[in-house]
């Protein structure tokens, strides 16, 4: 008989690979930190560090919510050491490690992640917190995995994207300018301040868009799935008990 597949936040898998209690939760409140604290980044005296530290916190909180396996957590770790490794390098040597290194390797992990997380959702025979934490921290990690892809293509095509608005000395495709530009691309906003002006950019702005309703139309389709069959299980249950109550 085949087992069934270990969840990234069961249990057993808690107990065969992590010694201490973690969930997707943990995932999507290291995301909302994140969040609440991208604006303001760019204005403290060390918001680079600090920075640092919230994807930092993020990414460590990805490893522990997804590497289910032995397997699984060898390439987590494979795919977060290089990210991890160059950010901080890049952080304290700017010119250690070129950037398109770690921002590659960055994308990259972020691919797995998202991954996983769908895979984890599909598979659910159920619905709860945990899944819905990690049907939204998949999709808030979808928006993060095109911010290197878009600062890769700014360094590596300057005038791919053209800023018609906010301040002159801050039109760069970095920062909190790429973390903005990419979650109102993610939505299908678009408010024109940010425009992408070369193929290249233009072709990644509609793969992401596709990618976010494809990955909200999986979701919804498979919760609403998951959660018709289990109340559907809940009738029928009840109504064979009520039968067994009567015949009695």
């Amino acid at each position: 008989m085949r087992k069934a597949p270990v969840s990234p936040s069961s249990g057993t898998f808690r107990r065969r690979v992590i010694p201490f209690r973690y969930s997707a939760i943990e995932l999507l409140v290291a995301l909302l930190i994140l969040f609440m604290a991208a604006p303001f980044v760019e204005t403290l005296p060390h918001g680079k560090l600090v920075e640092s530290v919230l994807v930092t916190l993020v990414m460590v909180s990805a490893v522990l919510v997804t590497g289910g396996k032995r397997w699984t957590l060898a390439i987590t770790l494979t795919l977060v050491t290089p990210a991890l490794a160059g950010k901080w390098l890049n952080h304290f040597a700017p010119n250690l490690v070129p950037a398109p290194v770690f921002l590659v390797a960055t994308a990259a992990f972020f691919v797995f992640i998202v991954g996983r997380l769908l895979q984890f959702i599909l598979r659910t025979p159920r619905v709860d917190t945990n899944i819905l934490c990690a049907g939204l921290a998949g999709y808030l990690m979808l928006g993060l995995l095109w911010i290197p892809v878009y600062v890769l293509t700014a360094r590596l095509t300057p005038d791919a994207f053209a800023f018609t608005a906010g301040p002159q000395n801050g039109s760069v495709m970095e920062g909190f300018n790429a973390f903005y530009f990419s979650f109102i691309t993610l939505c299908t906003v678009g408010y024109g301040d940010v425009t992408p002006v070369s193929n290249v950019a233009r072709m990644l702005v509609v793969m992401e868009t596709i990618s976010g309703i494809f990955y909200m139309a999986v979701l919804v389709s498979r919760l609403v799935a998951v959660y018709s069959t289990q109340h559907s299980s809940k009738k029928i249950k009840i109504s064979v008990t009520d039968t067994d109550s009567e015949s009695k």
